[in-house]
């Protein structure tokens, strides 16, 4: 922290001086906008000068209204276009002499201004974390305003060099680190909401672990963080693990690290890859510290599976479910009836081992465009190296977890010795590793068109 400290004060000085090159006081470019700004930091400017129009970008940006940032973006996307004749002629060039010069040539004509211009913003001091933030506003306006998505597609090529798995840092995150870092742990969780400060303090007891991914040019705005339960034997329900009131277990006595939470902090970085091994690098982490550990399992949510499966509902000649099913899932609309009395006990065992065999197809069978599976959980651990283990009914019978997946959950297992292959395979033919368990909850007619 010393040296990001350093380095900002060394820049903060950078741009006070550019400011006085310039012939600022105050303030003094009020009376410009953002957009001649942006076009006076694109004009090859010095290196003083360009980090103070840098900042006054941001300063300015930070008191646009919606209205105004739309038409920042707008502008980035219009008006900072690469130039067709000169990417035509860098062509043109490069199909005369298929040179390595041609080709850095033509690379460079056929790159949009708004890359460059991001480029020099990130200069500023704080200009990462000012871009993240950019990008946030951006991706909330894409919806209504497609055309902009130009402008996003620099960003998540910048973003993708900028944020690669070689420039993060892992770090332990427990009760003795400052507190302005824990108020950011409670802000992010996304999966299991943390209500308040005992809350967090039992998630960072002697059986917890919390790890952070951080960036250096964000300093303590953790990126990713995982949150670890030390358990005997494999979680298949959440609430344990969360609860508060729960007896503390000696770690030393722990054979299982259960991964329970693992949650995105940065809006701004949606979409973009922090590399395929995070996990492992946790667990090799968690392995030096605590040797006794033998599993490595994650107790993962299902956030995609009901909207999959009500999909299928309204779809009236799905090809997955037959009548009988739909028939039985309509115990689903009316959760508060489903199992509760001794009456209906047994149509609600029914209709969990339904649930089971539709998630096994949803995992197995159920491809986005690219072939891989449906659901984001299960790319984020596939792509880590990670077997798909287990699959728990009632596992989270929070309003949520019954929202998003009938309440089932998870495990998805590592397996250090297999991490990389399994990666291999998925990255390469997009097989999905599982055990003969979960193939086995496939009815007969699907498991049949099942990989491994």
């Amino acid at each position: 922290m010393m040296n990001v400290t350093f380095f900002q004060q060394l820049v903060d000085s950078i741009s006070e001086r550019g400011r006085e090159l310039i012939g600022w006081g105050e303030r003094g470019s009020s009376a410009l906008d953002i957009q001649t700004l942006c076009n006076d930091l694109l004009s090859g400017r010095g290196e003083a000068s360009g980090v103070a129009l840098a900042d006054e970008v941001f300063q300015i940006y930070a008191e646009l209204d919606i209205a105004d940032r739309q038409d920042f973006f707008r502008y980035l996307a219009e008006s900072l276009n690469a130039n067709p004749d000169k990417v035509l002629a860098a062509a043109d060039a490069y199909r005369a002499d298929p040179s390595p010069a041609r080709l850095l040539a033509l690379h460079l004509a056929a790159e949009p201004q708004r890359q460059e211009l991001l480029r020099r913003l990130n200069r500023a001091s704080g200009g990462t974390a000012n871009l993240v933030r950019m990008r946030s506003d951006l991706l909330k306006l894409l919806p209504d305003f497609p055309e902009l998505k130009v402008v996003d597609d620099d960003f998540f090529h910048l973003f993708s060099s900028w944020f690669n798995r070689g420039f993060l840092v892992l770090r332990r995150i427990d009760w003795q680190t400052p507190a302005a870092l824990l108020e950011k742990i409670i802000k992010y969780e996304a999966v299991h909401e943390i209500n308040d400060w005992p809350s967090l303090r039992r998630r960072l007891a002697p059986d917890r672990r919390c790890f952070g991914f951080f960036h250096p040019a964000l300093v303590d705005e953790p990126l990713i963080f995982v949150e670890v339960a030390l358990v005997k034997s494999i979680a298949t329900q959440i609430q344990p693990l969360i609860d508060r009131e729960q007896k503390e277990l000696d770690p030393a006595r722990a054979d299982t690290a259960v991964f329970y939470s693992i949650s995105n902090c940065q809006h701004g970085l949606k979409g973009v890859s922090f590399g395929n091994f995070l996990i492992k690098q946790v667990v090799a982490e968690l392995q030096q510290e605590l040797p006794q550990l033998k599993h490595f399992v994650t107790l993962s949510p299902i956030p995609g599976f009901m909207r999959w499966l009500n999909n299928e509902r309204r779809t009236e000649h799905s090809s997955v479910l037959s009548d009988a099913q739909r028939t039985l899932l309509e115990q689903l609309d009316a959760p508060e009836k489903c199992g509760r009395t001794k009456n209906d006990a047994g149509q609600h065992a029914a209709l969990q081992t339904e649930l089971l065999s539709l998630a096994a197809y949803y995992f197995l069978q159920a491809k986005n465009p690219t072939g891989k599976p449906l659901d984001p959980v299960a790319r984020f651990h596939l792509g880590n190296g990670a077997r798909l283990e287990r699959i728990n009914p009632e596992a989270d019978l929070s309003a949520k977890g019954l929202r998003q997946s009938a309440g089932m959950m998870v495990n998805y297992a590592y397996v250090l010795a297999d991490i990389e292959r399994n990666h291999e395979a998925y990255a390469n033919d997009n097989t999905v590793v599982t055990t003969s368990a979960v193939r086995k909850l496939l009815r007969s007619d699907a498991a049949s068109a099942t990989t491994k």
